[in-house]
């Protein structure tokens, strides 16, 4: 079972079908790396680990189902599990909600034959590109544990770096997927709007900024749970073309040849680091290796602009959720309810009007034409996925007197994926560099609307060119 922990879920699920160990034996494994390895990473804050045994005793499901018995987290984010709590990483809704019904994700996750363990940790409500929440704790960084796993998905992806389980439930506003999936060396993918459904409850959530998936090991692993969780339901307010074919299926095809962007300065106009250069960079040169073309060359579009409207949107989000969950609780938010970042982001929001949210939503739509022109001339865009290496804990920390370090801190560490957000195309992180102290780096790619499978068949060959899944951080299974 030592020897099963860094399989993909794919190869997990044919040892299931093969009857070479069974769900529970799988389900057992799991919870015994979860123990052992969680202490010190903090990357999951609900085990439901005998629910999870019950759920593997009386596996019924088809043996033909992708992922049948392989074991699986769900971000406490957004994600609607039965009987399972439901915090978005806040003190104030901790021990206030039950789900009471799956969102329909969740089922098509339990369809697809994964067994949910528990939920991994979240920044609150999402908001930093770190998971550092004050109510659960520092999720800590498998590769260096004096660092962060960014975020805000980075329990699942520390679960998975780390190989408590192969593959674990993501979500994406401005690089939540993409981010934490660089800072572990993961396969992170950020879907196209309205490509995974957040029904039953939400249409939409800031007007399709924030996207499902997964993060993972390989490339396989990811087109895989696209397959089993895409396709949208009655009355979904965005619905791309339908893949021409299985994401599995396609990515075992070569790329056409592609040409490529090639951008090393984020939006946020900052300097980048010099190991996320040289990771675009080495990147851009396997891709000519590959046959593809290579241009330097970046969208040209009003950053301030996209940065401020990005922030009065994700503002109004916060707003919204909370006044939600106080209609849904009954319980009044208040300042001890929740850390200082987010309660002044609240205040803020509480003074802005539904005229300011459309106005910001209008001015992204029109940023959102001129990058998507971008895409015109250039299948797709490569950068890094950050702007730094991993960084180290409390790097975010915010007081009213760290204030202006710490938004300058946002804007030196992100920059390069809440574009794709913005615009609702997709993009994916891949582990292509690592430091010379051993930290992962990613290389970003974005792709135009609708197109994962393009980014998807790159990706593939990208890994079968530059393999990554031998790596093991330092603290792991």
């Amino acid at each position: 079972m030592e020897n099963i922990a860094f399989l993909d879920a794919t190869a997990q699920a044919d040892l299931v079908r093969r009857k070479e160990v069974t769900p529970l034996e799988m389900v057992d494994a799991a919870i015994e790396r979860i123990e052992r390895l969680n202490p010190e990473l903090n990357a999951v804050t609900m085990p439901f680990f005998d629910m999870a045994r019950e759920a593997a005793k009386v596996w019924t499901g088809d043996l033909d189902a992708p992922f049948c018995g392989v074991p699986f987290l769900l971000k406490d984010l957004v994600s609607e599990c039965k009987g399972m709590p439901r915090t978005e990483g806040s003190k104030y809704l901790a021990g206030h909600y039950i789900s009471k019904e799956d969102n329909e994700l969740v089922r098509r996750y339990k369809r697809a034959g994964l067994v949910i363990m528990g939920k991994s940790n979240s920044s609150e409500y999402g908001l930093l590109p770190t998971t550092e929440p004050g109510h659960y704790g520092a999720t800590k960084n498998p590769w260096d544990t004096s660092r962060g796993t960014g975020g805000s998905s980075g329990g699942s992806s520390a679960a998975v770096a780390s190989g408590m389980v192969a593959a674990a439930h993501a979500n994406d506003g401005g690089g939540s997927i993409r981010i934490p999936a660089s800072a572990t060396g993961l396969v992170g993918l950020k879907p196209t709007r309205g490509r995974n459904t957040l029904a039953p409850n939400y249409g939409d959530i800031i007007g399709g900024i924030i996207c499902e998936h997964v993060v993972t090991r390989s490339v396989r692993y990811s087109a895989a749970i696209l397959d089993a969780t895409n396709g949208a339901m009655p009355g979904e307010p965005y619905a791309p073309t339908p893949p021409a074919q299985p994401y599995l299926q396609s990515m075992k095809q070569a790329p056409r040849k592609l040409k490529i962007a090639l951008g090393t300065v984020p939006l946020t106009g900052v300097e980048t680091h010099t190991e996320c250069v040289a990771a675009a960079e080495a990147t851009a040169k396997l891709c000519e290796s590959l046959g593809h073309d290579v241009e330097i060359a970046s969208p040209q579009v009003d950053s301030l602009k996209m940065l401020k409207n990005f922030g009065v949107a994700l503002t109004n989000y916060l707003v919204w959720a909370i006044k939600g969950w106080e209609e849904i609780t009954g319980r009044a938010p208040a300042e001890e309810h929740f850390e200082p970042v987010t309660w002044k982001m609240y205040q803020r929001g509480l003074k802005m009007s539904g005229a300011d949210y459309l106005m910001a939503v209008q001015n992204l739509q029109k940023i959102n034409r001129d990058f998507g022109n971008f895409f015109e001339e250039y299948d797709v865009w490569l950068t890094p996925t950050l702007a730094q290496p991993p960084v180290p804990l409390g790097y975010f920390e915010y007081t009213p007197e760290t204030r202006d370090q710490h938004i300058r801190r946002l804007g030196d560490f992100t920059g390069f994926t809440l574009i794709a957000n913005a615009t609702g195309q997709p993009g994916i992180s891949l582990p292509m560099h690592w430091t010379p102290d051993n930290l992962p780096v990613g290389a970003h790619f974005t792709g135009r609307y609708g197109d994962e499978a393009t980014l998807l068949q790159l990706a593939a060959q990208l890994e079968t060119a530059q393999p990554w899944v031998h790596r093991r951080p330092p603290v792991s299974a």
